[in-house]
């Protein structure tokens, strides 16, 4: 009785779902009605059917034989066919897009998910039932005659339904138009080649691996040291850009993605009779992979290194901590940081590798562990797709002995100079007068004389420009400012002495000798000549021999004017207005001293005036007589001879 109610059912739902005469929405509902009903006998047949319909009695696979060619006609003309055109409408209107237009542009991805659906339903065995059943919908957002609603509820299930069973009736496929197929396929290769593909395959790699992989900090890398009174920075490396995450998954990932790449792209785009060329081969898509990996690799690890900060000391017992700690070998923070970048570094190297003893002390770090050893030496592995960003960093590194006087630079060299100069600031705080030590090591600086300080500080910056301009901000905040910043703790005493023995010896005096008298002042007394060229000579005038004795080391002369020499300016800042007033008062002295005394050289010539018949003027003795002649310049020199009044001036009319 059961069996024979269902037969019953199942030829009704075929009577209903052949009517043709019923409008499109009702013939649709007729259909999914049909659908699920051999939707349910192939559940019974696959899962087994309820005991009570068994007993030799069931007639399920019959009833299946029956349904199928009712539903492949039905499903022809309601669905299939009409996807069929209207997938082929739209990719033909999509290759009539003029070409290079940023229409056609714009289309591409869309029309490549066309391409796929259109290609499904020509081969059986690529049929994805619910990639069709989501991507068509949107494809063919809404169908005439077909409320929206029910369109939208309807047609996914009837899709994926059809695109379920497909595999199993390659009957049911649709002829496709090759001509139409070849040419989509060629637009789409010139469009975006595989370089959309590529990016979209590797973002998603990414996220699969991102998960695994925790955020490397700075604690991370510095192991068991302790860099907070050093330096810091809130930028982390993403775990995936990590040489553990490379060797365990990353390569692993991107043989994967290579090794799928033509079952999930190629059979859209190419088949035996249109290829597209040996670049989108696996080989040559793990290359390109691996290459973008590494490049986001190193720009990942140089953007946390170039974000550190170096934390200023607030005094000159600090300033000594800090380089006590920057260059103890076994507890040095810098140094375990600098072992996590060069292990870094060797990854995806081939061959030998580093040394095992390296190896292990840079997985100690970078796994968190206890006790890790402390290493400088560095084996120079081969090279690695990470050493056009390494590279100078692992040299510095590899460097033994390095004086950076032949470009040997070497980190182990620095670190030693880094003590010599803590050892040196170490006897300015232990003297028994402090700040007259600082003053008396800065003096000798802005002297010219070179010191341990200044030396390691020029060798620190030869370091941080071996590194390049990619590392410029990691070689400035590790190499360079330590010891500047040192250097100023020295600095700001001694500065502030040299401006108080300028003001003493020079200003002072200026403003006795001056002060009140022209032409410093518009008044009648005027300023001794002599007294003036002791001052202002710039050979042996006291400014002269200021700056020469003080500031011998910072400043230099170009011709008559003092200029700062950036070279060697030792983190001297000097005030460009104090430049400007000295420079002034050289050209003064250029003017004046032009013959060795104080002196102008200077013509007039006498013009005829109304009124005025003749024209006298003496000037320290020497005379210009115009009586209504002709014009002529003549020469004077003052002064000439200081016991002669100055000048006299009288006229005739």
């Amino acid at each position: 009785m059961v069996n024979r109610a269902q037969i019953y059912q199942a030829q009704a739902t075929a009577r209903v779902a052949a009517d043709t005469k019923q409008p499109l929405a009702e013939r649709l509902r007729n259909q999914l009605v049909l659908q699920q009903t051999i939707a349910r006998l192939q559940d019974r047949e696959a899962h087994g059917a309820p005991w009570f319909t068994k007993f030799g009695l069931n007639q399920d696979r019959d009833t299946l034989n029956v349904l199928w060619p009712l539903y492949a006609r039905n499903n022809q003309a309601l669905m299939r066919d009409a996807l069929r055109d209207e997938l082929h409408n739209q990719l033909t209107a999509y290759v009539q897009l003029p070409p290079g237009s940023d229409a056609r542009s714009a289309a591409t991805q869309r029309a490549y998910g066309l391409l796929k659906g259109y290609l499904m339903l020509a081969r059986p065995d690529k049929a994805d039932a619910s990639w069709l059943a989501a991507n068509m919908l949107k494809a063919w957002p809404t169908r005439a005659g077909v409320p929206a609603s029910v369109w939208q509820t309807q047609a996914p299930k009837l899709l994926g339904f059809y695109a379920q069973n497909l595999p199993a009736h390659p009957e049911w496929k649709i002829k496709p138009d090759a001509e139409l197929v070849g040419t989509v396929r060629q637009i789409l290769l010139k469009q975006i080649g595989q370089r959309n593909a590529e990016s979209g395959l590797y973002q998603e790699m990414l996220q699969r691996i991102a998960r695994n992989w925790p955020d490397l900090t700075l604690t991370d890398m510095t192991g068991d040291t302790d860099a907070s009174t050093l330096f810091s920075t809130s930028e982390v490396v993403p775990g995936m850009f990590t040489r553990q995450a490379w060797e365990e998954q990353v390569e692993n990932a991107i043989d994967e993605v290579a090794k799928t790449r033509r079952a999930e792209i190629d059979w859209v785009l190419t088949d035996k009779t249109h290829q597209a060329g040996s670049d989108i081969s696996p080989e040559a898509l793990k290359q390109r992979l691996t290459e973008r990996y590494f490049s986001d690799f190193g720009n990942a690890w140089l953007n946390m290194a170039n974000s550190i900060q170096w934390h200023e000391a607030g005094s000159l017992s600090e300033a000594i901590a800090q380089l006590n700690l920057l260059a103890d070998v076994r507890q040095s923070p810098l140094v375990a940081l600098m072992n996590t970048l060069a292990w870094q570094g060797q990854t995806g190297a081939k061959g030998a590798a580093l040394a095992d003893s390296i190896v292990d002390s840079a997985k100690k770090l970078v796994g968190r562990k206890k006790n890790a050893q402390q290493f400088i030496e560095q084996a120079r592995g081969p090279k690695g797709p990470l050493d056009s960003v390494f590279g100078p960093l692992n040299g510095l590194m590899a460097g033994k002995d390095g004086t950076g006087s032949n470009g040997n630079l070497s980190f182990q060299s620095w670190l030693a100079r880094v003590t010599q100069v803590r050892l040196k600031l170490q006897q300015v705080t232990s003297a028994p007068d402090p700040q007259a030590m600082a003053q008396m090591l800065a003096q000798t600086v802005f002297q010219g004389k070179a010191i341990d300080l200044t030396d390691t500080r020029d060798y620190g910056s030869l370091a941080a420009a071996s590194l390049g301009q990619e590392w410029n901000g990691f070689g400035q905040a590790l190499f360079v400012q330590p010891l500047d910043l040192a250097w100023r703790q020295v600095l700001a005493p001694a500065a502030g002495s040299l401006n108080t023995r300028w003001q003493s010896t020079i200003v002072a005096q200026w403003n006795t000798a001056f002060a009140g008298r022209y032409p410093f002042k518009a008044t009648g007394s005027d300023a001794s000549l002599p007294l003036l060229a002791q001052f202002l000579r710039g050979d042996s005038g006291r400014i002269a021999a200021f700056l020469k004795t003080n500031l011998g080391g910072i400043l230099h002369q170009e011709g008559s004017r003092w200029v700062v020499n950036p070279s060697v300016s030792q983190g001297m800042t000097v005030n460009p207005a104090f430049l400007t007033a000295v420079n002034q008062l050289a050209d003064i002295a250029d003017i004046i001293f032009a013959q060795g005394d104080a002196g102008v050289h200077f013509e007039l010539m006498a013009r005829p005036s109304r009124d005025v018949a003749r024209m006298q003027l003496t000037l320290d003795g020497q005379s210009l007589d115009y009586f209504n002649q002709m014009e002529s310049w003549q020469s004077f020199t003052w002064p000439e001879t200081p016991t002669i009044p100055a000048w006299i001036l009288a006229g005739e009319v």
